[in-house]
């Protein structure tokens, strides 16, 4: 990557008397997931590059890389000088490494030791080619759009949680038994009332997500759009509906409703929901920034991860779809 690409990316560029500082985060639980992240770090340190890591995960490495390695603080601040992390783990270790970098602009690097692992853009067993893409800055950086999501009294309009999301906030009922009563609003207007296990409002790269399994439809990561999916409503009209980037959605969960609910971000972050209350969401003020190694097109990613039958496609032949490219 060319000094202008890199400033035109966002990245920082390498300063002689700064020694350069990548993020790394992963699951110190798994085996699988220290050895990819000490392969990782040794990798990184071979080519003068420090790695941060949580000051909990620091102990789990092998004490001899300690030189080759800092506490991390969150959230992660510029004046940090991190300009990447890369974090290892499945999607929800990826969201977890949201937490920390979103509110900084710092792209995130995810690489696969989970299942299916959509926001990943790498395998572990490539961390080899990871560590010469991550050192000679050869990868690019896609932004993603989020949701702010504010719950409030529905009456006196008090604020009393705020918080963002990746992939999409849940309204849920808290009891099985029971069903929320909610009254869905956009952009001031009401739009439907519906009894209901709960809703759902996600983003594009969440529409592969939680709203997949819903019922919803996958929205290509290059579209800003909201989308609404009901939770099992008792209605005819019960569809999910993709919304416009600039639309705000309002879901009031009514006083006639016997039961309260909890509301979800990315399935993190949580906050008890009861009848009187409302949530607001909208597009998020920050935009997530994710490195990104291969330039294969979504339709590609999206038959790799979900395994799809492609068979019989007259189209020209292509070399099977790797997650890194190559470079020439």
């Amino acid at each position: 990557m060319t000094k202008a690409s890199a400033e035109r990316d966002g990245q920082p560029l390498e300063r002689p008397d700064t020694p350069r500082r990548v993020a790394v985060l992963t699951h110190m639980g798994r085996p699988a997931a220290v050895e990819a992240a000490t392969r990782l770090v040794e990798g990184l340190n071979a080519s003068g590059v420090i790695s941060a890591l949580p000051a909990n995960d620091l102990a789990a490495l092998d004490p001899r890389l300690a030189p080759a390695m800092v506490p991390l603080a969150k959230p992660v601040r510029p004046e940090d000088g991190i300009e990447l992390m890369v974090v290892l783990g499945g999607d929800g270790t990826i969201l977890r490494g949201t937490e920390w970098v979103v509110a900084s602009e710092i792209p995130l690097l995810g690489v696969n030791l989970g299942h299916v692992g959509f926001l990943a853009e790498a395998e572990s067993s490539e961390i080899d080619t990871i560590v010469k893409r991550v050192v000679d800055r050869s990868y690019t950086v896609e932004e993603r759009f989020t949701i702010d999501v504010t719950l409030r009294d529905s009456k006196t309009f008090k604020s009393e949680w705020s918080s963002y999301a990746i992939n999409e906030v849940s309204i849920e009922k808290a009891a099985r038994e029971r069903m929320l009563e909610v009254l869905v609003e956009v952009d001031g207007r009401p739009l439907s009332r519906w009894a209901c296990d709960g809703m759902l409002v996600a983003t594009p790269t969440g529409s592969t997500a939680y709203a997949f399994s819903a019922g919803g439809p996958v929205i290509w990561p290059g579209v800003d759009a909201l989308l609404v999916v009901p939770l099992s409503a008792h209605a005819l009209f019960a569809r999910p509906l993709v919304l416009s980037p600039t639309s705000t959605v309002v879901v009031e969960v009514l006083d006639v409703s016997p039961t309260h609910g909890v509301v979800w971000c990315d399935g993190r972050r949580s906050v008890e929901l009861h009848a009187g209350m409302e949530i607001e969401v909208s597009r998020g003020k920050q935009r997530l920034r994710l490195a990104r190694l291969s330039q294969a097109p979504f339709t590609d990613r999206l038959v790799h991860k979900f395994g799809l039958r492609v068979e019989g496609w007259r189209g020209s032949a292509d070399p099977a779809i790797t997650m890194i490219d190559t470079p020439a």
